[in-house]
């Protein structure tokens, strides 16, 4: 602690957080909500006459409803003001795409609402992803609120965030809400930029955003029963099964009732099922997970699903581990199963999270940690810089990636083949923590 000459201890240097004015009120006031093809050609007339970038938003019913349908879109052009429209009354918005044309998206983490929009026919050209600019920047929070009061110093707030958005109708204060997530986007957006081109890292955005908006979507998940939470306390192979009967039952009732299936059934209802399996719908409803008045109402249906899986002949019993992956066997085991991939991985390690660092971007947004792992274990043949390269830009990595990332894994796979160890970067203790939890993750997929 540092004194002033009086000998009177001295403030620290602390630094203060700038203050954030509480955005209340949107700015031309809250418009009434799109819901009538009239009403939405009057805004795709007005949209095309705005200018600059569209910032956008979807709101989707996530924990309430099945699947992830958007239940309103928001969108602010300037000239045109600021939109809330209701794809369930206007499903197609293809008109909007083709009324602003080529024009510039803002969104906060675009790859969650990118597949509403193109399910309701509006695919932007060209995007700018708020949130992965806020993880280039090395910003710590990147939450649409959190960044907007770190860069414009204001306050959004995120009350209802989680709310069931298929709700009709919309209150006014949740439409308040959706209508200020878009308020501030583009100036945000702006800020941004800046801060990208005078870090050196705009083209890395770029390259970032377009990966973002031209991604496939996901490939079906194999087996995806099996991430229902807790079932890893189970050890019998007709346990299992339980499972698996029982996600399929809650699946397709949540299916047809169009409601989440956790509020059908939670996970632990289905564990603690599959650990009894009771014989009979009086012994499931005995279960405390079962007490509840739905789910007693649905035990016969349970418990159907339960004595299918009892019924199983043995060779039908799925594996308690899950099908084999395509990929390498988790990294605690590389010790033993082969010594020269362990030494690669760390040696690898070692230069990302150094990377990491001395860039100020996260680890996983500087290579994803399956593919490193991926290229540790089964490297290139020569696994030079080229054959390095070839093998990330397989994987999916960007062009700014594998310019950072390949000379310098050539030679961390040098030193490990030569047994040096490689030396300590700047930040690698906390880039390897963050690295080892997407190891544990992993390992439990």
């Amino acid at each position: 602690m540092t004194t002033t000459e009086r000998g009177v201890p001295a403030e620290t240097s602390t630094p203060v957080p700038p203050p954030v004015t509480p955005l209340t009120e949107p700015a031309d006031g809250l418009p009434d909500v799109v819901a009538t093809e009239a009403v939405l050609a009057r805004v795709v007339e007005a949209f095309a006459a705005g200018t600059g970038p569209v910032a956008g938003d979807a709101e989707r019913a996530s924990g309430y409803r099945y699947g992830q349908a958007t239940y309103l879109v928001q969108l602010r052009r300037a000239g045109a003001g600021t939109a809330l429209i209701d794809p369930v009354g206007v499903p197609d918005l293809s008109a909007l795409g083709e009324a602003v044309g080529d024009a510039e998206f803002v969104l906060h983490a675009a790859s969650q609402d990118l597949p509403g929009f193109a399910a309701h026919g509006l695919r932007p050209a060209r995007i700018f992803d708020t949130e992965l600019a806020a993880r280039l920047l090395g910003m710590e929070r990147v939450g649409l609120a959190a960044v907007v009061a770190e860069v414009l110093g204001l306050g959004l707030a995120k009350e209802h965030s989680a709310v069931d958005w298929s709700t009709r109708p919309l209150p006014e204060d949740w439409l308040r809400y959706a209508a200020l997530d878009v308020e501030v986007l583009v100036e945000l957006r702006d800020r941004l930029a800046e801060r990208l081109e005078a870090a050196g890292k705009a083209e890395w955005a770029a390259q970032e955003f377009e990966a973002v908006r031209t991604a496939p979507p996901p490939a079906p998940r194999v087996d995806p029963w099996r991430r229902t939470s807790g079932m890893h306390v189970l050890r019998n192979p007709r346990q299992v099964a339980a499972v698996r009967a029982l996600w399929l039952a809650r699946d397709a009732s949540a299916r047809a009732r169009d409601v989440s299936p956790g509020r059908v059934l939670p996970d632990r209802a289905i564990v603690a099922a599959a650990k009894a399996m009771p014989r009979t719908a009086g012994q499931l409803v005995a279960l405390q997970e079962f007490g509840g008045k739905g789910t007693k109402r649905r035990a016969a249906y349970w418990q159907r699903a339960i004595d299918e899986a009892r019924a199983l002949p043995d060779a039908e019993l799925p594996t308690v581990r899950g099908p084999r992956s395509d990929g390498p066997p988790p990294p605690r085991t590389w010790g033993d199963r082969d010594p020269a991939a362990a030494r690669r991985l760390a040696s690898a390690r070692e230069l990302v999270t150094g990377l990491s660092a001395e860039h100020n971007v996260p680890v996983e947004n500087l290579l994803q940690p399956d593919a490193l792992r991926r290229l540790c274990w089964t490297p290139p043949a020569g696994a030079d810089a080229a054959g390095i390269a070839e093998f990330l830009r397989g994987r999916g990595a960007r062009e700014w990636q594998v310019g950072l990332l390949a000379e310098g894994l050539e030679r961390a796979f040098a030193d490990a083949a030569a047994g040096r160890a490689p030396a300590r970067a700047a930040g690698s203790a906390a880039g390897s923590a963050a690295d080892s939890a997407a190891d544990s993750a992993a390992d439990q997929v």
